[in-house]
């Protein structure tokens, strides 16, 4: 039986994200990672699958132990039978004659109490800032599958604590090469990931992954010789971001706007000219052009005002957050232009909070602008349903 809350003034979140590369030469990899809210649970579960071999065969494998492992683990089966029934259902490789698929599971609740299963995945690491925690675990050997092991373990995670999981192709990156004959190695990894937290101690989930996977490949010589996955779980106070987007629909809630603008705190974006002019007016401030940035053709310019972190043109720009956040993006591999900008901001925060205005912008009536845009009200759904669906964000929407 799991808890109940532990009241605080300052809640926790749980950040999840991961990183992969398929093996070289191969279009689709073998490795899965998969993640749920549970929301009437407050619980997050992530699992990590790595099926046998690499390609095609490998992500199917992959995928069914990752979709098993998800619904078991939110069931109220126990955890351990469900890596069972996992094993039980594979299908037989027919070149190997066994069904194999290694899987970490990660199932972390809002109280902070931790549930790991382990099974042919290497180790995973608990970072925890002002000291080692040795993590107690529990090996248990299938009736069926005398020759396999199942690690169990349960804890408490505190505050700025991180989980990092991954397949082998982060522990055995560079395997053969003079350096690294038996590949990076589990211990490696551990100093690695603790340095990098100990350089930028805040670190995002997001970064961390990146950072570690691209790692392993620079070892393996920048060309994968094996699919590479990592994910983490960084359990912390929620960084905010307020967006302020739009008009309200009377003019006599102008000030409305430029009060919630003035007194939330933490990051704040502005999103549309008639928007920042409102509260520039208002908290008398003034709206200059970033003459600093790369301009691209596609997206508007950005402009700077004090005490904001950003602001940018409106519907343009929202329309095309949307698309990079559906459709998955490397900010590194893209130009800095605007919605690049708000889209890294917005899977770097925890919370967001938009502040929509309805009042009818006269500039999109223009048939030249595209009708796939829609009334930015709807784009701001579809950004806050995706922040959820997909990057297990939290999101609000008040409508002016």
């Amino acid at each position: 039986m799991r808890r109940p809350p532990v009241t605080s003034e300052i809640e926790s979140f749980i950040e999840v994200d991961f990183c992969q590369r398929a093996k070289n030469g191969q279009l689709i990899s073998g490795d899965v990672f998969l993640t749920e809210n549970v929301k009437q649970e407050s619980r997050i579960i992530s699992v990590l699958s790595d099926g046998l071999g690499s390609g095609v065969k490998a992500s199917v494998l992959a995928t069914m132990t990752a979709t098993m492992a998800l619904k078991f683990t939110a069931s109220p089966m126990d955890i351990r039978k469900s890596a069972e029934i996992i094993m039980d259902t594979l299908p037989i490789c027919s070149v190997r004659q066994v069904s194999y698929s290694t899987f970490t599971i990660v199932d972390i609740a809002s109280t902070g109490e931790a549930r790991i299963l382990e099974h042919g995945n290497p180790p995973f690491l608990l970072v925890r800032a002002a000291s080692d925690l040795d993590v107690a675990k529990t090996e248990v050997r299938p009736n069926r599958w005398q020759d396999r092991v199942i690690s169990f373990s349960t804890f408490d995670v505190q505050r700025e604590d991180r989980i990092v999981f991954f397949s082998d192709g982060i522990t055995q990156a560079g395997m053969g090469e003079y350096r690294t004959p038996l590949g990076w190695g589990l211990e490696n990894v551990d100093k690695f990931v603790r340095e990098q937290i100990q350089w930028n101690p805040t670190i995002s989930a997001r970064e961390l992954s990146r950072i570690l996977v691209a790692r392993a490949e620079e070892i393996d010589g920048l060309t994968a010789k094996d699919d590479i996955t990592c994910g983490v779980v960084y359990f912390r106070s929620p960084r905010q971001l307020l967006v302020l987007t739009g008009a309200p629909f009377m003019f006599s809630h102008d000030r409305d706007l430029a009060k919630v603008a003035e007194r939330t705190q933490g990051r704040k974006v502005i999103c549309g000219g008639t928007t920042a002019n409102i509260i520039a007016r208002l908290l008398n401030r003034e709206v200059k052009i970033d003459i600093g940035q790369t301009l691209d053709p596609k997206i508007p310019p950005a402009a700077r005002m004090e005490g904001f972190d950003l602001v940018t043109e409106g519907t343009l720009t929202l329309a095309e957050v949307l698309r990079l956040l559906e459709e998955g993006f490397a900010p590194e591999d893209m130009k800095p232009n605007p919605a690049v900008r708000l889209a890294t901001m917005l899977l770097d925060s925890d919370i967001v909070r938009f502040v929509v205005g309805t009042r009818i912008n006269e500039a999109h009536q223009d048939p030249n602008i595209p009708v796939e845009l829609g009334l930015r009200r709807n784009i701001v759904k579809r950004i806050a349903q995706v922040l959820e669906s997909k990057y297990m964000k939290r999101a609000t929407i008040q409508y002016l």
